[in-house]
């Protein structure tokens, strides 16, 4: 019997986790002792998407970021390595762009320029705006698949993600949202249906999207805000959450070998 027969081959994972306003330290930690379960996942961590290299190399890609958006160059590459038989778990924040209007009729709201088409286009959403974080009912729109198998309708306090939406989406959780956003230009048409989790497909590759999982500490507003008075783990607080980032990093897993 070969090596190759004898030992399951290695899985080569690059976690990005950066960005502002959220503890990443707190969802990196979680992330690298769930990717950590299974001996096969060697994971690279960066806060960007700019070690090209290590993208190229990866078998699976898993995102926590905000505000986070990579080059052109990135993107090119991201497209062809999804067509190629990618798998990808973006979470939260990865589809926001986010700029504060200093002045205008919008001053002090936050606006979601569109300056990376083809980024929200792989992605296959960007975020617009949320409510104030409060409690909601996530339902499961797919209960027939994989991801969601075992999974049963259920309340979360997080940030209800508002987005618009880019090609064709295998919606698995979703959400009905009766309030508008606040401090956010694009707010007045978001009460409605809301995706929470779905799946993008690229060529031989896809996009697992999942929304939940806001998560901050004390300090992690600066400089805008020196303290936040309460540490926020939402989602991350529920055991469904947890199995579904397991269910996504086993799906991950089963990605077809690149051509």
């Amino acid at each position: 019997m070969s090596e190759k027969e004898t030992h399951p081959p290695r899985i080569d994972c690059v976690l990005i986790c950066g960005g502002v306003w959220h503890d990443m330290d707190f969802a990196r930690l979680e992330l690298l002792k769930l990717l950590a379960e299974d001996q096969r996942v060697r994971t690279r961590v960066f806060e960007n998407y700019e070690t090209l290299d290590a993208l190229r190399e990866a078998d699976i890609l898993i995102t926590y970021t905000c505000d986070v958006t990579p080059s052109l160059a990135a993107q090119e590459l991201l497209r062809g390595w999804l067509a190629n038989g990618g798998r990808w778990y973006a979470l939260h924040g990865t589809n926001s762009v986010l700029r504060l209007l200093a002045e205008g009729p919008d001053a002090g709201l936050w606006e979601a320029p569109r300056w990376a088409p083809l980024f929200m286009d792989l992605l296959g959403s960007q975020f617009l705006s949320h409510p104030p974080i409060a409690p909601y009912r996530v339902t499961v729109a797919d209960p027939a698949h994989p991801l969601t198998q075992g999974i049963e309708p259920f309340d979360t306090t997080d940030e209800l993600y508002h987005m618009e939406c880019h090609g064709d989406l295998h919606v698995l959780l979703e959400t009905e949202c009766t309030q508008e956003g606040t401090g956010f230009v694009e707010a007045a048409d978001a009460p409605g249906m809301h995706p929470v989790m779905y799946l993008k497909q690229h060529g031989r590759g896809a996009v697992l999207y999942n929304t939940l999982g806001h998560c901050r500490g004390h300090y992690d507003l600066q400089p805008m805000l020196d303290w936040w008075p309460t540490v926020d783990r939402c989602a991350w607080d529920l055991p469904v959450f947890y199995e579904l980032l397991r269910h996504g990093i086993g799906w991950l897993k089963e990605r077809e070998p690149a051509a």
